[in-house]
């Protein structure tokens, strides 16, 4: 029936009453501005981000990253520094690490002093006043010594009291910019430079093995670096091939969306019919193993009877067994077929959906690039964050700690002055305790809330990230509904049709796109703090925390799904209609459950065939690559770069196709909802007559046994 106003009402199951234009014609033109209050915060939240991002320029310091620092916060190879070329780290006794990674974390209590180059041989300082008169052995042990010490008769206590310099040193060579022991095995003898023994300073011989046990996992990542090195190789002699790979792979995405308009039901039904196939044929073969145990003894015990196995082929020898799997089996071929019967129709217009959304492709054809949009701008979001977080954590003066070598001392953690800890009594009651840098930070509010502001820059940086899927979701969907709401296809299409949405989506709903982007990151926020959390509990003993933990992760991931089904839709409303998020998400959602099982076979459907199609274009190009990686394609063999890992190319181009595939398919599954959402807004919206004809394909019309009736002539 009609208002007053020329709009029309329709009242849905739930009894509410929708308000359409008899005039409407596709996206809207004459908008407001929705969300306003949101797009404000979100403009006011930038600035702050950016704001975050200034103070944390300026009280941070990269090179606290970049460089490694001494025991005395003094950056390893910094220019314009007395360390300029001391580009590498050394630790006076390593035998006080328990592991590379206590080494990395600049936590070893022992003094850490930058030099130029790693030792390359077996020396201590006691060797060194023994050989008092060769000056070349002092020469060479003082660069590793603290500046400025030039007296090689000072007894060992007082050197190794006042750090001065080490009591021995190990052939080393440098790995993160730190000297780590210089490890080879001989005939399965682990060695350093040849030996398996050494002598520790303090007069006493030990084995390359506790060494070893200091650095607990050197060779493997010394290897890796080997390893690394490789693979960099690899990488520079391939990039090319990779690259003509990667194009390849794009080329087949892009035949593959044209070319589903034709082959679209092909791949359907010949999957479907397939699945029918294989379970008829499970069927025959249950019913043939089943009659040939007939007679054959103890097959006809049944389950019950034998109990549990743990050999699952004792099963197999039962004929109860075959029985289930052949009545299991017609189930569910009962349920494919009678599934195929009832939803025939609607898997018909699913697929013509799909074939309509490649024809919508194939007109707009600048839709398939928007995606480096997208890229482009989470990928600003990533670098700022990423260096945000960089500047955070390096910001604050340098904080030097004590570091006890014993188990137990009273003052171990606590803040100390390097220039006067061995005037104090910390050294007497904790012998062998350093002071030694231990982070950056300071006492000021600034720096007591570093914590804060980086739980800051990951919220931002989810929304931020969000915003800016969202604004790529609402773009292609009023590029493609201009399509839709086309009555003669392609000439009523607007000029510029995606450029045009994305103005309105800019213009217009900024703020809309923020609201729902703002609930998903919440969702995201949450769910990154119950990981840190369960991170933290994993060596908790505590069962009933971690099972109230999963089910947290598991509602949130939930939550997080539907919110994300909920947001897609809603920015396909708001590019048509234009209204507020709230609103087009309550008017998509009750759309949507009008029609819920045409929903869920669409969903199906459409998910089968992009899986299918980038499983087709992923392993197409990694099978092309394979064989000419290879050098099994006799044509062009010698082209073939010489490789030390050829599955290093072979991957990347497999997992880059995937993922060139899934940035085409992610438009081309937003066209699809977005013209189903316009094919039920039409079907809701017209009948035919000449007045409020419909809108969508004839092949949909001929489904659905609707026609559109011609005008009568004037």
């Amino acid at each position: 029936m009609a208002n007053d106003s020329g709009e029309e009402n329709y009242y849905g199951k739930h009894g509410e009453p929708r308000k359409f234009d008899p005039k409407f014609k596709g996206p809207i033109g004459n908008r407001q501005c929705t969300d306003v209050l949101c797009c404000i915060i979100f403009v006011v939240v930038i600035l702050g981000y950016i704001a975050l991002g200034i103070v944390a320029w300026i009280h941070g310091d990269p090179r606290k990253i970049v460089y490694a620092t001494d025991s005395y916060g003094q950056f390893c190879g910094q220019k314009g520094t007395a360390n300029e070329n001391k580009t590498v780290l050394m630790y006076f006794n390593i035998l006080k690490c328990a592991s590379p990674v206590v080494l990395i974390n600049l936590q070893c209590p022992t003094t850490q002093l930058c030099v130029s180059k790693c030792p390359d041989r077996f020396a201590t300082y006691l060797d060194m006043q023994g050989n008092w008169g060769n000056s070349s052995y002092w020469e060479y042990y003082k660069q590793f010594c603290k500046p400025g010490f030039n007296n090689p008769r000072k007894s060992i206590t007082e050197v190794l009291r006042d750090e001065d310099c080490p009591a021995m040193i190990t052939p080393s060579r440098p790995f993160l910019q730190r000297c780590f022991p210089d490890f080879s095995t001989r005939n399965g003898i682990l060695t350093v430079a040849n030996k398996t023994i050494f002598k520790d300073g303090s007069g006493h011989v030990r084995n390359v093995t506790d060494l070893r046990e200091a650095a607990n996992g050197i060779n493997a990542v010394l290897d890796a670096r080997s390893v690394g090195m490789r693979i960099f190789e690899d990488y520079a002699s391939s990039w090319y091939w990779i690259l003509i790979a990667l194009f390849i792979a794009m080329v087949i995405s892009l035949l593959f969306l044209i070319l589903l308009r034709f082959t679209a039901g092909v791949f359907f039904w010949i999957f479907i019919f397939g699945v029918i196939g294989v379970v008829g044929y499970g069927i025959w073969h249950c019913f043939w193993e089943y009659n040939n145990l007939k007679g054959v003894p103890g097959s006809d015990l049944t389950i019950y009877d034998i109990g549990l196995q743990t050999d699952f082929r004792v099963y197999l020898q039962l004929r109860d067994t075959w029985l289930a799997f052949m009545i299991i089996l017609c189930i569910v071929e009962v349920i494919i077929i009678l599934m195929l019967i009832f939803l025939r129709n609607r898997i018909r217009i699913a697929i013509a959906l799909l074939q309509e959304g490649s024809r919508a492709i194939g007109y707009i054809m600048s839709t398939l690039f928007y995606p480096i949009i997208t890229f482009i701008l989470i990928a600003i979001c990533i670098s700022y964050w990423a260096v945000t977080a960089v500047f955070l954590a390096t910001s604050g003066e340098a904080v030097y700690k004590v570091m006890a070598n014993k188990t137990y001392c009273q003052y171990a953690g606590t803040v100390c002055a390097p220039e006067t800890f061995n005037t104090t009594n910390v050294t007497k009651l904790c012998p062998g305790s350093q002071c030694t840098f231990a982070f950056y930070g300071g006492e000021s509010f600034y720096y007591q809330y570093i914590l804060i502001f980086q739980l800051a820059n990951i919220f931002v940086f989810l929304w931020l990230v969000n915003f800016s899927i969202a604004l790529g979701q609402c773009t292609l969907a009023g590029a493609f509904a201009s399509y839709y709401w086309a009555f003669k296809k392609p000439a009523d299409i607007p000029t510029c049709p995606l450029f045009s949405s994305f103005g309105r989506a800019i213009r217009y709903h900024t703020g809309s796109l923020a609201f729902g982007s703002l609930i998903l990151a919440l969702v995201q926020f949450i769910r990154v703090i119950l990981e840190y959390l369960d991170h933290k509990l994993k060596a908790s003993q505590n069962s009933f925390a971690k099972f109230l933990l999963c089910c947290l992760k598991c509602c949130f991931w939930c939550l997080e799904k539907f919110i994300k089904f909920i947001n897609r839709n809603a920015y396909i409303m708001i590019a048509i209609y234009g209204k507020n998020f709230c609103t087009s998400a309550k008017d998509a959602f009750f759309l949507l459950m009008r029609n819920v099982v045409r929903v869920a076979v669409l969903d199906k459907v459409t998910d089968f065939l992009l899986f299918l199609g980038k499983i087709l274009v992923a392993g197409s190009v990694g099978v092309l690559a394979f064989f000419f990686f290879t050098r099994k394609i006799p044509i062009i063999t010698d082209e073939a770069p010489s490789l030390n890992y050829y599955w290093v190319p072979l991957l990347t181009v497999i997992i880059g196709s995937y993922l060139i595939a899934h940035g085409f398919f992610s438009v081309y599954a937003m066209c699809v909802d977005t013209l189903f959402l316009c094919f039920l807004e039409d079907i809701e919206r017209h009948d035919g007559s000449a007045e409020k004809p419909f809108f969508m394909s004839k092949s949909l019309m001929k489904i659905l046994n609707k026609h559109n009736v011609p005008a009568k002539p004037q």
